[in-house]
């Protein structure tokens, strides 16, 4: 750091005392200290002003319908019928469906960049996951729509057969048993968005971890090898604690961008409106889906509770990422290996 430490002259015949040290930041110090506290004042402000536009633009659904906002499922505001149960539980549960998939491979592929990898392949593979995080929504919607949703209907048919049992693979009014029952009720379904979802996040969390578990300090790999420790036992031992927080950090990251997914989801899902806990059965919705989908023909109420669901939405996220936060917080990449 660039400081000019000046120490003033006594006075003449004074008593010595002890003289205070005065401290300027240098030009390129006071530069960029302006610098990044401007940015971070935007950065803020942009986030408030976000926030304040959305909760006014959306009293006038939200002083109509008041706490029956967040119970009803139903989307009729021009007959004063609307809320978001139905469509906040499905964006949840395509987001949850989506990490779940996504988080063991973005960690095994950010794990094998970083500690298996031979130079050749580690460029490589990290040029491809980059490659990846680049592509278009729509791209991966148009993917999922016309190849992954024919495949996975087997999964989802399988999954329903022998797991059926459990509520969230039970699809009702289908028979897996019966081999000329109709495949169609496993299409378009929370289990096929949260899917696609999953392939559209794990580049992002891939590239938080890979960027972490990069920074394992060399002595500690070493230290392990030299007591005997297998690779595994040195990814297990010092890899993983020390990536700890890049790992939540990651993790929820993708996440935040799974319950904002618009257009992927939009062109997957049949849109539903009703409580519906079944991820493999036909039909869903989300908050994101909802309003592209009804933005260009609201009204003016319609429109005001078009933005209740955005509001709605945006809270959910902040939430996730202060919570994000406070767990990074407190599982810092290092603390667990250094000690």
């Amino acid at each position: 750091m660039d400081v000019l430490t000046t120490i003033p002259d006594a006075p003449i015949g004074a008593e010595p005392t002890p003289r205070p040290l005065e401290s300027k930041r240098g030009r390129s110090d006071r530069i960029f200290h302006g610098g990044v506290s401007l940015g971070g004042i935007i950065v803020l402000a942009i986030m408030v002003a976000v926030g304040v536009f959305l909760a006014k633009e959306a009293w006038l659904a939200l002083s109509s319908a008041g706490l029956k906002f967040f119970t009803t499922t139903e989307w009729q505001p021009d007959s004063g019928q609307f809320g978001i149960a139905s469509v906040l539980l499905g964006t949840v549960l395509i987001a949850i469906v989506g990490v779940a998939i996504a988080l063991p491979i973005a960690t095994g592929t950010a794990l094998f960049i970083t500690e298996v990898a031979p130079p050749r392949v580690r460029s490589t593979m990290v040029a491809l996951v980059d490659l990846m995080a680049a592509v278009p929504s729509v791209v991966y919607g148009l993917w999922g729509l016309f190849l992954l949703q024919g495949h996975l209907v087997g999964v989802a048919r399988w999954l329903n057969t022998w797991l059926g049992w459990l509520p969230f693979f039970e699809v009702s009014g289908s028979d897996p048993t019966d081999p000329l029952s109709s495949t169609s009720v496993y299409t378009a379904s929370t289990f096929i968005a949260g899917v696609v979802v999953a392939m559209m996040v794990m580049p992002i969390q891939c590239v938080v971890m890979r960027e972490v578990f990069s920074q394992v300090p060399p002595g500690e790999r070493e230290g392990a090898y030299a007591l005997g420790s297998t690779r595994w036992g040195m990814i297990r031992v010092v890899a993983i604690p020390f990536g700890r927080g890049g790992m939540i950090g990651g993790t929820m990251l993708g996440l935040g961008r799974a319950l904002g997914e618009t257009i992927a989801v939009l062109l997957i899902i049949s849109p539903r409106f009703d409580v519906n806990f079944h991820l493999l059965e036909a039909g869903g919705n989300s908050v994101s889906s909802l309003i592209a989908l009804r933005y260009s023909e609201a009204s003016g109420f319609g429109l005001s509770a078009l933005m209740a669901a955005g509001l709605a939405l945006f809270a959910v996220t902040l939430v996730i990422n202060f919570t994000a936060s406070w767990f990074v917080a407190r599982s810092r990449s290092g603390a667990d290996s250094e000690a």
